[in-house]
């Protein structure tokens, strides 16, 4: 947890965890579903189907669970799927700002070697014409 805090994921790891975390969530409330819910969920495989209908937020209703811990379980599925999309849509966003962040960041940075490339050439030509003037200062005494 303190490497995590210390440095923040990747957008490719952060959405590796999500996904592996959500194919969890699948596996295990398609069991816990069936186990539960038996009445409504012939076998295994409808409990996943089931989960992931119910994660993606798709939610056809061809099967749906009947029991008050069936219900539980499903409320549970939903508020995963839910924050699933919540942290993918803010990743995909995260990593725009972070781009255009970086893309004005060197538009800066060229904008400031600019500047510093005509102030030293206006430095430049100040000394041409302090030599200039010194020459001509020595030459006159």
């Amino acid at each position: 947890m303190t490497k995590f805090l210390r440095e923040p994921p990747s957008v490719r790891g952060a959405a590796s965890t999500i996904v592996l975390a959500t194919a969890g969530v699948v596996v295990i409330s398609g069991v816990l579903i069936r186990i539960f819910d038996h009445h409504e969920y012939a076998n295994v495989w409808v409990g996943m189907w089931w989960a992931i209908q119910t994660v993606t937020t798709v939610g056809y209703g061809d099967v749906t669970p009947a029991e008050v811990t069936g219900r539980i379980i499903a409320t549970l599925v939903m508020l995963q799927g839910i924050a699933f999309l919540a942290v993918v849509t803010a990743a995909i966003t995260s990593s725009f700002v972070a781009r255009a962040a970086k893309q004005y960041m060197a538009a800066q940075d060229e904008d400031e070697m600019a500047e510093l490339r005509r102030i030293e050439e206006r430095f430049d030509e100040l000394d041409r014409k302090l030599d200039r003037l010194e020459a001509a200062l020595r030459g006159d005494s």
